[in-house]
C-alpha cells in the first residue's frame, strides 16, 4: 500500500510518497520537493547489540548523475562519499539521534539517496525531511 501527500512550502509542492519504492526496508520515503528528489530508506536489526550506545548510521550519497554530471575521463567510477556528503550525513544524524529511546540498541540504518537535484533547493534539507519520514513510518522506535 502506497500513500502520497502533497503540501506547498515556500511556493513549491513537497510531495511525499511512502510505500512505493524500498518495500523491503522497515520504512522509506521518496521526497521530491522542485525537481530535487530523495529516497530514504531505514532498516533496523530486531535483536539488540551489547553496547552503551546507539549504533546508528546515516549514509548520504548525491551521486554526480544527480546534478546531470557524467564521470568522464580516466575515473569512470565514484569513490567513497566526498567530504560534503560526510557533512551532510552528520547533518542528518544530529537531530534525529535524541529521538531514539535512550535504551534502544539496536543497529540502525538510514540511507540516503539522492536521484535528483537541481540548483533552487538543497538536496540536503530534502534529505532530512525524508530520513525523519522513513523512521517514522517504520516499525523503528523513534519520537520524530
Amino acid at each position: 500500500m502506497s500513500y502520497k501527500e502533497e503540501i506547498t512550502v515556500g511556493g513549491r509542492t513537497l510531495s511525499i510518497e511512502v510505500g512505493k519504492v524500498a518495500q523491503q526496508a522497515d520504512g522509506s520515503a521518496w521526497v521530491r520537493y522542485g525537481d530535487t528528489i530523495v529516497l530514504a530508506a531505514a532498516t533496523s536489526t530486531k535483536e539488540p547489540i551489547e553496547a552503551d550506545f546507539l549504533p546508528l548510521m546515516v549514509d548520504y550519497r548525491e551521486k554526480l548523475y544527480a546534478s546531470g554530471k557524467i564521470p568522464g575521463g580516466f575515473f569512470k567510477r565514484e569513490g567513497r562519499p566526498s567530504e560534503s556528503e560526510v557533512l551532510v550525513a552528520r547533518l542528518i544524524d544530529r537531530p534525529i539521534r535524541p529521538l531514539f529511546p535512550k535504551d534502544y540498541r539496536c543497529d540502525t540504518q538510514v540511507l540516503l539517496n539522492v536521484f535528483s537535484a537541481d540548483t533552487e533547493n538543497l538536496p540536503d534539507v530534502v534529505s532530512a525531511i525524508a530520513a525523519s519520514v522513513a523512521l517514522t513510518v517504520s516499525d523503528i522506535p523513534f519520537d520524530g
